[in-house]
């Protein structure tokens, strides 16, 4: 093995990560922020409830659409070139939603923002995957999460706080100059390998053989990947549990808890927080525990099981404001924290190269439940919707939202199902490793 310097080496890892995971938290806050500023675009376009959850979930659909090609990108140019030219997408985006004077403006905005940052799920753990032992990537993934959960909590409260003195339009402007900062940044410093400064790579410094670059076309990859059928599992883990979660939480909670249970904009904060950061203490656990435990599928199905019971609560369980309804929230992030060990697994199951396009077929199935449910959701309370309407903005009942929770609830029996068809890997990657 090559001699480098421990403490530069350190250095270089941590800032790429740094800046990386800011990056990251700003999706996130883009990813949740429509739940706090619904009724504010429900005045500002004059939207239905199907309109707004198709204006929230444009981030997920082209964020869904573009999971393949995000992997394709990780794998062949890295996460530099592509997260950089994703965030300056980002940036733009978010200026262009925070300025649109029409519904069609604020989509182009939202689309543009999906764009951006669809690449940089991928590309982060692609990066993850090179920079950090894989004895440890349930670990630095699961810290991860957390770190990008920051970003949805601080799309809760701290936005509803920001929106009693500032308008959600100088909000989104100010985060776009910010998030073009942050592309300055990652074209300066970081790099898709330890290689690429100089370093030997992470399996070199171990005593280990480094793994083979691939020598195929990414078109043949991409077909070997996709083909691979223990792979599909896990995106339908994520598809029905965290899609549906973030559906909601993302979206639908905050109208939710007002018109059922009477709460202000702050006051309903509060819950989504709860969930946010249970969803991101779960993450990292999970995360943990798998590591240490060295499996992949019971923390997977452990996590869906329980997702399943709390939606089985929203929909059954007659709970009301107060410590119960947090917990009951808490509960709901905390479970579908168990998704974070789906991308180990993916990347375990292909060769080592093609990770990124594992990794982004698997988050295909997460974004395409989100994408799927916010305007699934809408529609399902507008379906049965009384007409009542206050200071502009639709008043659904709770007969309405029981629908929508059923949905949710059907999504919860697909990730069961899905985790159930898991294949064990050892914290391994199985087509090497013995």
């Amino acid at each position: 093995m090559s001699s480098y310097n421990r403490s530069r080496f350190l250095l270089a890892r941590w800032s790429i990560y740094a800046i990386l995971v800011a990056v990251y938290m700003l999706a996130f806050f883009h990813r949740m922020a429509p739940a706090v500023i619904s009724s504010d675009l429900m005045k500002t376009f004059n939207t239905s409830g199907a309109a707004l959850g198709s204006l929230a979930a444009m981030y997920f659909y082209i964020y869904t659409a573009m999971q393949i090609p995000a992997g394709v990108l990780a794998d062949t140019l890295g996460a530099r070139a592509t997260i950089t030219v994703g965030t300056l997408v980002a940036g733009c985006g978010s200026i262009q939603f925070g300025i649109a004077e029409t519904f069609t403006g604020a989509s182009f905005g939202r689309i543009m923002v999906g764009l951006g940052v669809s690449v940089v799920f991928v590309g982060l753990f692609k990066s993850n995957s090179v920079w950090f032992s894989e004895r440890n990537f349930g670990m630095v993934s699961g810290l991860t999460l957390l770190l990008g959960n920051i970003g949805a909590i601080a799309s809760a409260g701290p936005l509803a706080g920001l929106l009693r003195s500032y308008s959600w339009r100088s909000v989104f402007i100010v985060l776009g100059g910010v998030t073009l900062l942050l592309a300055g940044l990652s074209a300066l410093v970081v790099r898709n390998r330890p290689e690429d400064m100089g370093f030997p790579s992470m399996r070199q410094m171990e005593g280990k053989t480094s793994h083979p670059a691939s020598k195929k076309h990414w078109w043949a990859d991409l077909k070997s990947v996709v083909g691979t059928a223990s792979a599909w599992p896990v995106l339908w883990v994520d598809l029905g549990m965290v899609g549906s979660m973030l559906a909601f939480v993302g979206l639908w909670a905050i109208p939710f808890l007002r018109d059922v249970h009477g709460l202000g904009r702050s006051a309903a904060s509060v819950y989504t927080t709860s969930a946010l950061a249970g969803f991101a203490v779960g993450s990292m656990l999970v995360g943990w525990v798998s590591d240490r435990i060295g499996r992949r599928k019971p923390v997977i199905l452990g996590g869906t099981l329980l997702y399943a019971t709390a939606c089985l609560g929203l929909a059954y369980f007659p709970w009301h404001p107060g410590p119960v309804g947090i917990a009951q929230f808490a509960l709901l992030g905390l479970s579908a924290g168990g998704f974070v060990v789906t991308f180990a697994n993916a990347k375990e199951v292909v060769a080592p190269a093609l990770s990124g396009m594992a990794l982004g077929l698997v988050n295909t199935g997460l974004f395409f439940g989100a994408a799927v449910m916010q305007p699934l959701f809408g529609w399902a309370l507008d379906l049965s919707w009384n007409g009542r309407i206050d200071s502009g903005v639709r008043v659904y009942a709770p007969s309405d939202y029981h629908t929508g929770f059923l949905l949710m609830l059907g999504c919860a029996v697909i990730a069961v199902a899905g985790a159930s068809r898991i294949k064990e890997t050892y914290c391994r990657n199985i087509t090497i490793d013995s």
